[in-house]
């Protein structure tokens, strides 16, 4: 064999591999962006509430802080609403390149918001404006994206790709946790509250540029007829139920993820009473575990012909250890207890995610596949996860019953398991 047949044989598979590559990191980059912001946020709630939101009850400026995290959510369902409807009219690129725009728009108010003490309410309400053009961005990104890389490449390797989708989450929670805690252990309280917490927004933004240019070299994987109808008016009108079951499939999954990465770092400060720099490890060991459980059903996902099993068994694991962990976590607060269980938590959630994904996107056609994720993610995350802080953090100040979260949790996964055990779901060949 010569140099040049050597070459065409070796060429094209390298090329492909390079292709899925850039692919990947396109697709992912804006929810990484997202859960980056969304873990820096949670982990420095304590403080934003203090410096934003003063209060004469600490519960008081916590409670103010995670409801401003929580009302960039209402802005989902909109964001998911239109910009999952210009997905499917205009196409995925087009769609995802205004969405990482608006993100960093809202990242930077957030960024070079004055505090309380400065601007006085003003300040209150540039976080407040920041999070809701997140908000809006984000309802719409996940169903451009994840179309995009379902409808790219082979059809055998879908799980691999969409797992990337939450894997890439757990990479930018682990660097989110790691900021944290390199902040809170070499700054000062003063510094930390000065100008340090500022630093991890600033830093998330370099991350934009690279994601608008390698969005600008994707190909594009679904053109609209011109005359085809409206998507949302189709979404409604012939896939509505598909969508109602969607919404409450996706229960468990976002207010699990929500809490046990997000919450657990004030969760364990708040009634641990663990120091903040040891709290923060929580969320480094929970975004590594993010990462492979999401990769490993990825894998699991395109090895079955049917994704119901692997969902409904981690959501009856889930259910079933959630109590016992908080329990122990209670019982005996130890940094390495609580990373462990935290750990065992959050993969038993993730194990079922891709798998979920892949089993609502399977039931939407193209026309209408961007639109119906994005609202029936965006709902599902704004109705349940997006205010799970808020209500675990209120029924924690109300009853004073450290084992508030889980048991909400468990109420969450019931609804789930309910819902996907409902779902007609179609057999993959």
């Amino acid at each position: 064999m010569n140099d040049a047949t050597l070459s065409a044989a070796i060429t094209p598979p390298t090329a492909a591999r390079q292709g899925q590559l850039r692919l990947i990191a396109a697709c992912s980059i804006g929810n990484a962006l997202e859960m980056y912001d969304f873990t820096v946020y949670s982990f420095f709630a304590l403080l934003i509430g203090r410096l934003f939101f003063p209060s004469d009850s600490p519960y008081g400026s916590l409670l103010l802080a995670v409801a401003t995290f929580g009302i960039g959510f209402v802005m989902r369902p909109l964001g998911g609403l239109v910009i999952g409807s210009y997905a499917d009219r205009r196409g995925r690129k087009a769609a995802m390149t205004l969405t990482i725009l608006l993100m960093v728009i809202g990242t930077l108010c957030i960024a070079f918001a004055p505090t309380y003490a400065q601007a006085g309410v003003s300040g209150s309400l540039v976080i407040l404006a920041g999070r809701l053009l997140q908000g809006f961005s984000l309802g719409g990104e996940i169903g451009a994206s994840t179309a995009m890389l379902m409808e790219s490449g082979e059809v055998g390797q879908r799980g691999f790709r969409v797992s990337w989708q939450l894997g890439s989450q757990g990479i930018s929670a682990l660097i989110g946790a790691l900021t944290g805690t390199v902040l809170y252990a070499t700054l000062t309280p003063t510094a930390l509250e000065s100008w340090g917490w500022r630093l991890p927004f600033l830093g998330g933004l370099l991350i934009a540029p690279v994601g608008l240019y390698i969005r600008s070299k994707l190909d594009e994987t679904h053109q609209a007829e011109p005359d085809a109808p409206s998507p949302l008016g189709t979404l409604l009108r012939e896939h509505g139920a598909k969508v109602g079951l969607g919404i409450l499939s996706v229960t468990a999954g976002t207010v699990g993820m929500y809490l046990v990465v997000f919450f657990m770092p004030t969760y364990m400060i708040r009634v641990l009473k663990m120091p903040p720099s040891l709290a923060l490890l929580s969320g480094c060991a929970t975004g590594l575990t993010m990462l492979v459980a999401s990769l490993v059903s990825g894998l699991l996902a395109d090895r079955l012909t049917r994704r119901k099993p692997l969902v409904l068994g981690s959501l009856v694991f889930n259910i079933l250890i959630v109590v016992p962990a908080f329990w122990l976590m209670t019982r005996m607060p130890s940094v390495p207890l609580v990373l462990a269980l935290s750990v065992v938590m959050t993969a038993a959630a993730n194990l079922g995610s891709t798998p979920m994904l892949l089993m609502l996107m399977e039931l939407l056609p193209a026309g209408v596949r961007a639109s119906g994720l994005s609202v029936i993610y965006s709902v599902g995350v704004t109705v349940f996860g997006g205010s799970s802080q808020f209500i675990v953090t209120w029924l924690l100040a109300k009853t004073g019953n450290p084992l508030s979260p889980a048991l909400y949790l468990v109420a969450c996964g019931v609804i789930t398991f309910c819902a996907v055990s409902a779902i007609r779901e179609p057999r993959v060949a």
